[in-house]
């Protein structure tokens, strides 16, 4: 049997235009797209299984428990085989862990520490650092190289007080509750459903990390401000915390709350909304 007939006899049991889930980030592509790289994680699924074999979320798109955020480099590679990553870029070891989950052999090499797209022989200054981490020949020049490098690694995961930025972030929530009737005194508080973060990249970068959700606003610059952050939990307390921990301290707050729905029925609960600001601030 020809070659183009097996594939398109394998292929026939996915649509054209597949849906994923990933991480809770949906991405719409080709199917060729999902395939283009053989012998990887997503050639398997998708050209050796059938949909029945694969696990499916809620709206019936395909599930993937990966970081929802990366899977765009992932998926933008997969379309011509290249890799194009923004000039401020520190999830870099991070898409090299996704590379490495979906079999992209080609894709994990580019991104490794020791290569380079302009030059697969140079090594970067962090590549020679997590040499030196390591352990370095043995001579004198090679020891105070290793001991500088761990004081500068040292001093980039624990910056002190005096090197910290001042700024301000400002941290939100829409929230929702419910009044009852006169004679309660209680409220009926729902869940917050998003918190999101507002100030200097850079800033927000340092206090929330890997909590921190970029996909609304990707790529944005470290010096650049945004608007569009939010955080992967939904505890205020929690964001409370972070910020305080690294030198913050709250300096404004402000509430809006509006009646969402009224009942000619007295007797009947009124759902009220609400939007909360909390302005925080660091200063050198």
């Amino acid at each position: 049997m020809a070659l183009a007939e097996v594939s398109k006899r394998d292929d026939s049991h996915f649509p054209d235009i597949v849906e994923l889930n990933v991480g809770g980030q949906v991405y719409v592509t080709r199917l060729q797209t999902l395939i283009a790289v053989p012998d990887s994680l997503l050639w398997h699924m998708f050209s050796r299984k059938t949909p029945k074999e694969l696990a499916r979320d809620t709206k019936g798109r395909f599930f993937l428990d990966r970081d929802g955020f990366l899977f765009r480099y992932v998926l933008d590679y997969l379309r011509d085989l290249t890799l194009v990553l923004p000039d401020y870029f520190p999830e870099r070891s991070r898409l090299r862990r996704e590379a490495d989950f979906f079999q992209l052999r080609e894709l994990a090499k580019r991104l490794s520490p020791h290569v380079s797209e302009d030059n697969p022989e140079e090594v970067g200054q962090s590549d020679a650092e997590d040499g030196a981490l390591q352990g370095g020949p043995p001579c004198a020049a090679a020891g105070v190289a290793e001991v500088a490098l761990r004081a500068a690694a040292a001093a980039m995961r624990s910056p002190s007080l005096d090197s910290r930025k001042s700024g301000y972030i400002t941290i939100g929530y829409r929230g929702s509750y419910t009044i009852g009737r006169d004679i309660q005194t209680d409220a009926k508080f729902r869940r917050v459903a998003r918190i999101t973060v507002c100030g200097k990249t850079s800033l927000a970068k340092e206090v929330f990390g890997d909590t921190l959700n970029e996909s609304r606003d990707p790529d944005r610059p470290p010096e650049r401000y945004t608007s569009r952050y939010y955080l992967k939990y939904n505890f205020l307390e929690q964001a409370f915390d972070k910020l305080t921990e690294v030198g913050f301290h709250m300096v404004a707050c402000s509430s809006t709350g509006t009646c969402a729905y009224t009942s000619n029925d007295p007797g009947e609960d009124k759902i009220w909304t609400s939007y909360t600001e909390y302005v925080f601030c660091r200063e050198q």
